[in-house]
């Protein structure tokens, strides 16, 4: 369903006609234009939308005013008068100012790229932590943009002691907003506690985390399908997959780890959806290994490789280990010059299953570089921790004690740190100490 910002539905069940306007410098190369109005359309369509009508200018920037030049403003209303489009998408952000200014002559409602993606996180968000989440990052979008007419947020209590002295109906909505943000966020953050209180009984069986990262489509959840022979939803359409899922990938050298499949990049993320999922992202964080999955097949694979590793970025992991997966080889193979940029990197097809056995061996090298020699004192209630560090690495030396089980083990880092995490909750003594 279709939310727009006055606080209108449109029902899904009828596709909203809607025109698609675009500004871009006359630098831009044309096939990466025509790539950015791809993106658009397919973005159009999974919130619902019948594209009718499109409109582009090229200049070096946006009119502060209207966007676009007077010019082009007249032949957007003469397009939209023609098409009976519903509502424009600007493929920008747009202004408080702008969209007042070219509503007043348009005369129709106004949407901008981050608001359609809002919506379709909105649509996909299937557990109750992500959809508090997108109405977290709505409401964030939505505070600093209101206006003072046509905004319904709730049923507002009236009577002695609801309004302030004067107070305007747009004061009173800022102050909903602001309550609700507020009871979101102390929502948020308790799912949050009790995520990692998960992920400490994780610990217990501390496999390390390999997290699947990359642009919208580019493959990830057909990748974990092929990889771990699951058969979770993976579809050709943007943001198919918006909460993580998590299987186990047994690897060449016998170890298991956790594959984690998480939410597709994009350019022009909103910050409000990166600071809301930041919760579903800590999988990205603690995360091993990353493995950067590549649409070979797209003409601006570059740019969209740039977008994710800015995303990581933000989230302080772009020094992770990571493997770059160049997807789709058996759409479009990445020539081996190009290849060789690029370390580690491997040519793969999730669909045909080429390249998955080179990928599995590359993620246990990656793992294999992080793995020190350690030295645990484990007492009798956690000695279920031995048959882990068997599993996940090499025990080298057991001495049994009469309080105590003193181990020396080579591990992968992650696994080591996560047995030591555990040993700490519990209360224990900790005297291991990397060798």
């Amino acid at each position: 369903m279709w939310i727009c910002k006055e606080g209108c539905h449109f029902n899904d069940t009828q596709p909203t006609k809607a025109l698609i306007v675009t500004v871009d410098s006359p630098l831009t190369p044309s096939f990466e234009r025509e790539e950015r109005m791809e993106e658009m359309r397919r973005l159009a369509g999974t919130a619902g939308l019948l594209v009718v009508g499109e409109l582009t200018q090229t200049r070096h920037s946006p009119d502060p005013k209207y966007f676009l030049g007077r010019g082009k403003i007249g032949d957007l209303e003469s397009l939209r008068a023609e098409t009976g489009a519903e509502i424009v998408i600007f493929d920008a952000e747009l202004t408080p100012v702008q969209i007042r200014n070219i509503e007043d002559i348009v005369g129709a409602r106004l949407a901008d790229r981050t608001q359609v993606i809002l919506d379709i996180f909105a649509m996909r968000a299937a557990t109750s932590e992500g959809k508090l989440q997108v109405e977290l990052a709505q409401l964030l979008y939505a505070l600093p943009r209101l206006r003072g007419r046509g905004v319904e947020l709730s049923r507002l209590g009236g009577g002695i002691g609801t309004r302030g002295p004067g107070e305007t109906k747009l004061e009173t909505d800022r102050r909903v907003i602001r309550r609700r943000i507020a009871r979101l966020q102390k929502e948020i953050d308790a799912l949050k506690s009790r995520r990692g209180i998960q992920r400490l009984r994780r610990s217990t069986v501390p496999y390390p985390i390999i997290a699947l990262v990359g642009y919208t489509n580019s493959g990830k959840s057909t990748l974990l399908n092929a990889l771990t022979h699951s058969s979770i939803l993976a579809e050709d359409r943007l943001f198919a997959t918006l909460d993580p899922t998590v299987r186990r990938l047994h690897l060449p050298s016998g170890q298991t780890a956790l594959l984690v499949d998480t939410v597709g990049f994009i350019r022009g993320l909103p910050h409000e959806l990166v600071a809301a999922f930041r919760a579903t992202l800590e999988e990205v964080v603690e995360a091993g290994v990353l493995v950067h999955v590549v649409d070979s097949s797209n003409p601006s694979y570059k740019a969209q490789m740039e977008v994710v590793s800015g995303l990581l970025e933000s989230l302080g992991v772009e020094t992770r280990p990571t493997v770059l997966a160049f997807n789709k080889s058996d759409v479009c193979r990445v020539p081996d010059s190009e290849l060789e940029g690029y370390k580690p990197a491997v040519r793969i097809s999730a669909l045909s299953g080429e390249g998955l056995d080179s990928l599995r061996a590359t993620i246990d090298r990656c793992l294999e570089t992080d793995r020190l020699e350690f030295v645990f004192t484990l007492p009798y209630s956690k000695q279920s921790l031995l048959p882990v560090m068997y599993e996940n690495g090499k025990v080298k030396l057991v001495r049994y004690g009469e309080e105590s089980i003193v181990v020396t083990a080579e591990l992968p880092g992650v696994c080591a740190r996560r047995i030591r995490e555990e040993l700490r909750d519990d209360g224990a003594c900790v005297r291991g100490v990397e060798t």
